[in-house]
């Protein structure tokens, strides 16, 4: 059990105390009438004000509440504010000091509430940038009418809030697959099928003989056919280049942002899909999380996603480092701005092994940087690499613009209408705590 914060008490004037010193010993020395009138008027302003003070110090309580502890970049953040004032004296004004880590948000504000009673408002921001960030702490600061003392009030209650990037459609965008005969680059002495079997059939005239499931034949008495699960077994590894060297453009407005869009975007495409999906990068830390499927998988990659920052690592090292841990049957889904084709040739251990990689090529010039991408444009086709050619004006949409996504939640009816299945409304409140 948390103990309640202490208030501060700070009186404002030294003038005060001296004058009523002064009028004490003048009395004293030379008794008059006036002189008990002043120590009267000024003492008893002195005793009001610590009063009143004090009333608000143990009396003036704030609540802060919010809606959710995850964001994307874009969408709106709202809180609920609740001061409560149980003392006897009102607070004419009380301002409202924030210590919030977010960007480009200011809840502050000055405001006052009566004896006995509470006052609500709700206030709303746009989380523009990824990170993780801290919404409190808050200090209250009021005081007594005549400005004699000023009371301030920590409050520490404080959440975590993660913003990660904005997920948007890529529909010009394929993933070269790996991992089933016929898709991505052949590859010689590759079996025909690397998928298993999950249910058989009766046979039909036409059918392969080989795919004749025997064991399931003789106990039927009857041609039986293994059927074969269509999933490709190949993984998806999004490899993103964070070297500072090679990136262009600033802050949104940047490959860097774009790249990390990207990354976010395929990685919900692809566990959408049932996918493994992993996660390398290497800016200022290495993050790397291994293929894996479901929502949890979905939440990590896009924490790590929401904290990275460039560093130094080139992405040849970074490929250099996987030749032992990427599969031979996944897809490598590349993202760099990287003019020079350097990397390439670190990548090409990871094709001979039977990786099938898809390079999303950055354009530096359309982000305001310089250099010519053709040339290693050229050496990937040469190389039988799928690859696209990524400007800015591809990411440049509403999704990921801040300020143009809510808390809506939608669903496809039957009948093809979009219904909302979660509006703003619904999300409840949650109380900031220590």
């Amino acid at each position: 059990m948390h103990e309640p914060p202490k208030p501060q008490l700070q009186l404002n004037t030294r003038l005060l105390p001296v004058l009523v010193t002064i009028i004490i010993v003048m009395h004293l020395a030379y008794p008059f009438k006036g002189w008990l009138i002043l120590l009267i008027g000024l003492g008893g302003a002195w005793l009001i004000g610590f009063l009143w003070a004090q009333s608000l110090a143990w009396g003036l309580h704030l609540t802060r509440e919010m809606r959710f502890g995850w964001a994307q970049v874009g969408d709106r953040l709202e809180e609920r504010f609740t001061l409560a004032n149980t003392g006897p004296a009102p607070a004419l004004w009380v301002e409202i000091i924030d210590h919030s880590t977010l960007p480009d948000y200011q809840p502050g504000r000055v405001t006052g509430v009566g004896t006995s009673s509470e006052n609500r408002w709700q206030t709303q921001g746009v989380c523009t940038r990824r990170g993780i960030f801290t919404l409190g702490p808050t200090t209250l600061r009021s005081g007594d009418p005549l400005g004699i003392y000023t009371i301030s009030l920590h409050q520490p209650d404080s959440v975590t809030l993660t913003i990660t990037p904005p997920i948007v459609p890529l529909p010009t965008i394929d993933v070269a697959p790996g991992g089933r005969a016929g898709e991505g680059r052949s590859q010689p002495n590759a079996f025909e099928r690397t998928v298993s079997a999950v249910t058989v059939r009766d046979y039909v005239p036409g059918d392969s003989l080989r795919h004749i499931h025997w064991p399931t034949t003789a106990r039927r008495n009857k041609l039986s056919l293994r059927l074969f699960d269509s999933t490709p077994a190949g993984d998806w590894w999004i490899i993103l280049d964070l070297d500072r060297r090679v990136q262009a453009g600033h802050e949104q407005d940047s490959t860097e942002e774009h790249g990390v869009i990207l990354a976010a975007s395929l990685a919900d495409r692809g566990l959408q899909a049932g996918r493994a999906v992993g996660l390398v990068t290497y800016g200022e830390a290495l993050a790397w999380l291994p293929p894996q499927t479901g929502e949890a998988q979905r939440l990590e990659i896009l924490r790590q996603l929401a904290i990275v920052e460039p560093g130094d690592a080139p992405l040849a090292q970074l490929l250099a480092r996987g030749h032992s841990s990427f599969e031979q049957v996944a897809s490598l889904i590349i993202i760099t701005a990287a003019v020079s084709g350097d990397w390439i040739e670190a990548l090409l251990p990871l094709l001979r092994r039977g990786a099938i990689a898809t390079v999303l090529l950055l354009d530096p010039v359309s982000f305001g940087g310089a250099g010519d991408i053709s040339p290693s444009q050229a050496l990937l086709s040469k190389m039988g690499v799928s690859h696209h050619l990524i400007t800015r004006d591809l990411l440049d949409r509403p999704e990921a613009q801040p300020g143009q996504r809510g808390h809506w939640a939608w669903q496809i009816s039957s009948s093809g209408r979009a219904v909302a299945v979660r509006r703003p409304d619904d999300i409840a409140w949650r109380a900031l705590k220590r």
